[in-house]
C-alpha cells in the first residue's frame, strides 16, 4: 500500500484532487473516491452500531468487517490492486448461512427498526447498498475498472447486515417488526 500518514493536515488537497493509494492523483469528485467514501460511511456506521449492546460472536463478526473494509478501500485506492479474495467471501458465506439458520422463514417484508441495534444495522446494510452501486458504477466509469470480489462482498454483506439487524432484535427479546399494507 501507499505511504502512511503522519500528517493530516498537509492542504495537498486544497486544489480539489486527491491522492491515491498508487501516489497518483484524481479529483476529489471521481467515481473512485465516491466509492471509496461510500465504503468508509459503510465502515464508520459499524462502528456506530458497534457501540450498541450485542452478542459477542456478532461483535467480533462485524470487527472482522471493518478491517476487511479497510482493505476494501485500500483495494479501490489502487487501481489494478486486490485485496478483497474468495475467503473474505466464504466467510461472509458462512456467517449467513450460520446466521440464518437460526431465524424463522419470513413471510412478510419487514420494517428497518425493532431495537436501537437492529436499526442501525439496517441503517449500515442501506449504506452497504449504496456503496455496492458506487463500486458498479465505478466499474463503469473508470479504465482501470474494479476487481470482481469488491463487488460480491458488498453484496453479501448487505445480505448479512439484514440477517444481523434480525438476529440482533431476538438478542434485545424483540422480533421483526413487519410491514403491514392496508389498502387505501
Amino acid at each position: 500500500m501507499g505511504n502512511r500518514l503522519s500528517k493530516i493536515a498537509t492542504r495537498t488537497g486544497d486544489d480539489g484532487t486527491t491522492g491515491l493509494g498508487d501516489g497518483g492523483r484524481v479529483s476529489k469528485d471521481d467515481a473512485r473516491i465516491a466509492a471509496i467514501g461510500d465504503v468508509d460511511e459503510l465502515n464508520s456506521c459499524i462502528g456506530v452500531l458497534l457501540c450498541e449492546p450485542m452478542p459477542s460472536d456478532i461483535r467480533s463478526a462485524l470487527t472482522q468487517i471493518q478491517n476487511d473494509l479497510f482493505d476494501l478501500g485500500g483495494e479501490l485506492s489502487i487501481p489494478g490492486h486486490s485485496m478483497i479474495a474468495e475467503s473474505h467471501l466464504a466467510r461472509l458465506d458462512s456467517w449467513l448461512a450460520e446466521y440464518n439458520a437460526t431465524l424463522p422463514p419470513l413471510k412478510e417484508f419487514i420494517l428497518p427498526g425493532g431495537s436501537r441495534a437492529a436499526a442501525l444495522a439496517h441503517v449500515a446494510r442501506t449504506v452497504c447498498r449504496r456503496a455496492e452501486r458506487a463500486v458498479v458504477a465505478l466499474g463503469r466509469s473508470d479504465a482501470a475498472g474494479v476487481n470482481e470480489a469488491p463487488r460480491r462482498y458488498l453484496n453479501r454483506l448487505s445480505d448479512l447486515l439484514f440477517v444481523f439487524a434480525r438476529v440482533l432484535n431476538r438478542a434485545d427479546g424483540g422480533e421483526d417488526v413487519l410491514w403491514t399494507h392496508e389498502p387505501a
